[in-house]
């Protein structure tokens, strides 16, 4: 909710269509995801499933009044414009156009049917290979001739650069950041399960459980759980990234309000809100690529990245949309297939 702006008058509405769209105004204004109203509504002992409003919304008929009562309220409205969206619900009912009970939505029921994603193919992995074991051979009692030794040679040869090798593997994977794991590889996106980290740190992204504002943050990867995500492909080079969470279902990466607060919050919420952009644009950084992007398509604040904000190396630094910077700092994931 933004002070500095009055909340949408519906006094000026015509009909059932524009008065759900003041609706969908009212909820832009408010600043407030699904889940923050549901909250809301509980806290002042009234039910306002996140289901339910997603429907209301989708629709170009008039809500009943409890519904549009406990909707106006957790928006933040005050009792006096409140009676205002009273009397108009009113006008319009009398008018015939109002919902029918028999039509409301079941709680609980998913808003919008989305298709499953569907699950890409897992590339294999290959785990470096242990070390050979010579065959341990009884004692040669002769004196080595020329071709034992040169033998002898070539395997002490051998044997130095696979120590050398093995030595910069673990450099390599200390530096990583992963000294107990297998090294971690860059993977493109593509459809399937997914567990997306932050490039550079043993992080992947997650929310808090127990959490209704659905705020993404950066994890360890190891407790990186809630929600789990997988993508599906749009079209066109876009993407979706879908969110399944324990507590509250299927739901949709995105950012709020169409972008245009420039540093609004990267957040999971219900998929089909016209009001906030759920897809986007995937895009490879670097020659030879170093990360991806995860650029908002279409936001009202172009030139946009999702990014690590505050502290990038800490845990729980949250996600939010940021100018796209020169070199991608917090801007670089991986979209490692999930097991």
């Amino acid at each position: 909710m933004r002070p500095a702006e009055r909340a949408p008058d519906p006094r000026e509405v015509r009909n059932a269509a524009e008065f759900v769209a003041c609706l969908q105004a009212l909820k832009d204004w408010s600043g407030l995801t699904y889940r923050e109203l549901a909250g809301r509504a509980e806290a002042r002992g009234e039910v306002l499933p996140r289901s339910t409003v997603a429907n209301m919304l989708a629709r170009a008929t008039v809500p009943r009044e409890e519904l549009l009562v406990t909707f106006v309220r957790a928006c933040g409205v005050e009792p006096g414009g409140l009676e205002e969206w009273q009397a108009v619900r009113k006008e319009l009912a009398v008018r015939g156009v109002y919902e029918p009970d028999a039509a409301d939505p079941v709680e609980g029921a998913d808003p919008v049917e989305a298709a499953d994603p569907v699950e890409g193919a897992r590339p294999s992995v290959v785990w470096p290979a242990g070390p050979t074991e010579s065959p341990d051979g009884a004692p040669d009692a002769r004196r080595p001739g020329p071709r034992s030794r040169i033998r002898r040679a070539l395997v002490a040869t051998v044997a130095l650069t696979g120590l050398v090798l093995a030595g910069v593997s673990v450099v390599a994977v200390l530096r990583d950041g992963h000294g107990a794991h297998p090294p971690r590889t860059l993977t493109a996106p593509s459809a399937g399960d997914v567990r997306i980290r932050v490039i550079g740190q043993d992080l992947c992204l997650g929310e808090r459980r127990g959490s209704r504002s659905g705020q993404i943050h950066q994890v360890p990867c190891a407790d990186a759980k809630v929600p789990l995500y997988s993508l599906k492909e749009t079209g066109g080079g876009r993407w979706r990234i879908i969110s399944d969470h324990p507590d509250y279902g299927p739901g949709c990466s995105g950012i709020p309000s169409g972008g245009r607060i420039p540093d609004a919050a990267y957040e999971d919420s219900e998929c089909g809100d016209p009001s906030r952009v759920e897809e986007f644009a995937l895009e490879p950084y670097g020659t030879p690529v170093e990360g991806y992007r995860i650029v908002p398509a279409g936001s009202a604040t172009s030139g946009s990245c999702v990014t690590v904000v505050g502290d990038r190396s800490a845990d729980w630094a949250r996600l939010a949309q940021a100018p796209c910077a020169p070199d991608a700092a917090g801007q670089l994931f991986s979209f490692d297939r999930r097991r």
